[in-house]
């Protein structure tokens, strides 16, 4: 299942997907779904704008576009013109925008498309006046990157791997899934071949390092963000472009790389840059502050650190963005809800509370040299507001500058409500739970409980049109678990969901159904369980452990092999989460849960002399994955699937075989789930929960 151009791998994948239609073909309200989903999706949609040089950029989708188009305007008030249409890239619209960069001058685009959802990127550069490509601007091979313009607009700087080869030879089409070491920074001058470009960084000594530049706003230094793992540390090296003799120019033809200085070169810590005045820098980092706090340092004096906005009691900082010369708009989350307040930059004193519904901040655009900040806010329940601030009053004005509105849906037929319930070792945790209005507690409703539970990430408050449809026309309960392993209450309670702690977020989760079920929202028979990679392997290992107390399961693109995962493409940066099956401790941690390790029938003896207490079957389970995910590969959910088929649906003397179906829904020419068209995604919606409901016996209500 790992040789995934091999002909037997592609005979048994075309034999599931054959499986997966046929019992798709007999889920009544397929057809109905994707009617309701699509008339939901058909609302115009935007994004926040950000400004460059007096003109304003931003994306906009009409509705059923298959991909958001990025726009440009001269002013607030201009007149809206097309910059750039990524539905022009390919007729199949499976070719989508990864990445944008705009100088700062306003006169360039550089963006990256990437093809079939795949991590791997190809940047071009065109003119904004008149729409012109550079001819000779087309940079490969770029993957885990931004776009850092230097001041003066006359390049960027970018991150890349080496192509990939197999015997000698660059790899052609078909997806990538050997191992992605030796990360490069390079800087691209306009106008010129990729060949030309300036290796600025590279260390051969530590392939596994994965390089992030950003240019300051002053457009002094670049900063180079040093990661190993997915984990919330990094290295800090700096360069003072102003001081380099002849310019990034006079680097174009040498051997040499940029002469960085080393700020940070521990592992110890996590940095992002907040600002600098001149060699004078702030940043947000979790240094002694698993809730994260600010602190500046003077790069000529780098062991005095003083912090100018000190960890929280309670509250999480998420973000510090430096607007209108020295203020500073911060953005907490206290209880997984946002915070959001105006502070000083220089002090870190509290200017104005800034108030906002309980919801999720997607997104703050704003500058030093701006005197507006926008605001992209969303929750359960309101579909989108970009709010524009006046940072330049002494007391800051929230004025809605979009908001966004859906045909057919009345907010006031649904509530939403954060619960707090008991898990295992009797840690609280928090669940949003959202509805139509006075139900009854009566064990009736189908019920769609989301979590995810890893590398600390949050799980905030977010508009969904599929599950507005579920409630709506299905009776669902939609319900998202703020399990540990995220981030919602710092680095303590991602960490007491990592390593040999990771049971605790199956623990959380299996906690969160039996909470629902004994609230009465639902009955295991109407509980469907969902998440999507980390919350994949959530899933997987909570349908091992507890096969009774689900009636459904959904899997997205799970990390299903724990013995394996870091052997392909970037899974060795996930070590810092799970571990590494080479180091005997850490193996005796993950074969305990792997979900392809420990698929039991459910009377099976478990190591002891007692039967486990389970449910004689597993619950109908889909798992999904795509031709093209060069994330967590296919072979992950190819070999869960073949080995749950096996293990489960063979006829034995001494147990039946399991009959609710296990299936595969393997998207073609699709990856771990960016870049996805609209018709993609409704497709996909549609055949996901038709499954859950047929399964689950639900019926349609208008």
């Amino acid at each position: 299942m790992e040789e995934l151009e091999s002909e037997e791998v592609k005979e048994f994948v075309d034999a599931q997907a054959a499986v997966a239609d046929a019992v798709l073909s007999t889920c009544g309200h397929r057809g109905r779904l994707r009617e309701q989903l699509t008339a939901l999706f058909d609302h115009p949609r935007y994004r926040a704008p950000f400004k460059r040089a007096g003109s304003y950029f931003y994306f906009h989708n009409a509705g059923l576009q298959p991909h958001s188009t990025l726009y440009v305007q001269n002013g607030l008030g201009g007149e809206p013109d097309v910059l750039l249409d990524p539905n022009t890239f390919s007729d199949d619209s499976t070719v989508s925008l990864a990445m944008v960069g705009v100088s700062d001058d306003g006169e360039h685009l550089a963006y990256g498309t990437s093809a079939s959802g795949s991590d791997w990127v190809t940047i071009r550069v065109m003119r904004v006046r008149d729409r012109q490509h550079l001819r000779r601007d087309e940079l490969s091979w770029v993957k885990f990157s931004r776009i850092a313009w230097t001041r003066d607009g006359k390049g960027f700087f970018y991150s890349r791997f080496p192509a990939p080869k197999h015997n000698g030879a660059v790899l052609g089409a078909g997806i990538k899934t050997s191992v992605n070491l030796n990360h490069e920074v390079y800087y691209h001058f306009l106008g010129t071949d990729q060949s030309e470009d300036v290796l600025c960084w590279e260390d051969p000594d530590h392939p596994k390092y994965i390089y992030t530049p950003e240019v300051s706003e002053d457009g002094k230094y670049v900063i180079l963000s040093v990661a190993e793992t997915s984990e919330p540390v990094n290295k800090l090296y700096y360069c003072d472009l102003s001081a380099l003799p002849d310019g990034l120019q006079g680097m174009k033809g040498s051997h040499g790389m940029l002469p960085f200085v080393k700020l940070v070169d521990e592992f110890e810590a996590y940095y992002a840059l907040t600002a600098n005045d001149d060699t004078q820098f702030t940043f947000l980092t979790n240094k002694d502050a698993p809730r994260y706090k600010l602190s500046r340092v003077d790069i000529n004096e780098p062991h005095i650190w003083m912090d100018v906005l000190p960890e929280d009691e309670k509250a999480v900082l998420e973000s510090a963005s430096a607007v209108h010369g020295d203020k500073l708009l911060v953005n907490y989350l206290s209880d997984v809800k946002y915070v959001l307040q105006m502070r000083s930059l220089v002090t870190g004193e509290l200017l104005h509370d800034i108030p906002i519904d309980i919801g999720s901040v997607n997104g703050i655009s704003g500058r030093r040299v701006d005197s507006e900040v926008f605001i992209d806010f969303a929750s359960f329940l309101t579909p989108g507001i970009i709010y524009r601030c006046d940072v330049s009053k002494e007391t800051p004005e929230m004025n809605i500058y979009r908001e966004i509105s859906v045909a057919g849906f009345d907010r006031t037929e649904f509530e939403a409500e954060q619960v707090f319930y008991p898990s295992k070792d009797g840690t609280k945790i928090p669940m949003f739970v959202v509805s139509k209005k006075n139900i009854v507690l009566d064990g009736s409703h189908p019920t769609l409980l989301y979590g995810y539970g890893g590398f600390g990430m949050n799980m905030t408050p977010h508009f969904s049109v599929p599950r507005i449809v579920l409630m709506r026309n299905l009776g669902f309960v939609s319900c998202i678990a703020n399990i540990r392993g995220g981030g919602e209450y710092g680095e303590d309670w991602h960490r007491a969901g990592s390593l040999s702690n990771k049971q605790n977020c199956f623990d959380d989760f299996i906690a969160a159904g039996e909470f629902l079920v004994s609230a009465g929202y639902t009955n295991p028979d109407r509980l469907c369980i969902e998440g999507g990679s980390n919350g994949g392997l959530l899933v997987a290992a909570c349908i091992n452990q507890r096969p009774d107390l689900f009636g459904c399961a959904l899997a997205h693109v799970g990390v299903m092999d724990m013995l394996r995962f870091h052997k392909f493409t970037i899974g060795r940066a996930w070590t810092c989460d799970f571990g590494c099956s080479e180091n005997e401790e850490e193996f005796q941690w993950l074969i305990k849960y792997s979900p392809l390790h420990n698929v039991r029938r459910p009377t099976e003896k478990d190591g002891g002399s007692h039967r486990r207490r389970r449910h004689q079957q597993y619950p109908s389970t889909m798992l999904l994955t795509a031709d093209h995910d060069d994330r967590v590969v296919p072979s992950h959910t190819l070999k869960f699937l073949a080995t749950m088929q096996h293990v489960l649906c063979t006829s034995l003397d001494d147990s039946p075989p399991q009959t609710n179906p296990i299936i595969a829904r393997i998207d073609r020419k699709s990856g771990h789930g960016c870049g996805r068209s609209t018709q993609k995604i409704i497709d996909e919606a549609a055949d996901r929960y038709s499954f859950a409901a047929k399964m689950m016996g639900i019926s349609w209500t208008d």
